[in-house]
C-alpha cells in the first residue's frame, strides 16, 4: 500500500512539472542555450567576463532582445 502512494504521489508531482514547464513556454525553444560558446559561459564563465564573450553574446544573440522598462 505504501508502495502504491509512493507512485501516485510520484506521478502528480511529475503531471505537475510537465504543466508547469508547458505553460511558461519553455518547450517553445529548440534548445536552452545558443550555442556551445554559451553552454560554456553559462556553466563557467559568469564570473569573470571579457570582451571577447560580450562580443559573441552580441553577435549569437544570447540573451534575446533588450526591452526597455517604463520607469
Amino acid at each position: 500500500m505504501k508502495r502504491f502512494f509512493v507512485i501516485v504521489m510520484a506521478t502528480l508531482f511529475l503531471s505537475g512539472c510537465g504543466a508547469a514547464a508547458r505553460e511558461s513556454g519553455f518547450y517553445e525553444h529548440s534548445t536552452m542555450y545558443k550555442s556551445w560558446d554559451h553552454l560554456k559561459f553559462s556553466i563557467c564563465g559568469y564570473k569573470s567576463v571579457d570582451p571577447m564573450e560580450i562580443k559573441q553574446s552580441k553577435e549569437q544573440g544570447w540573451w534575446g532582445i533588450t526591452v526597455m522598462g517604463s520607469n
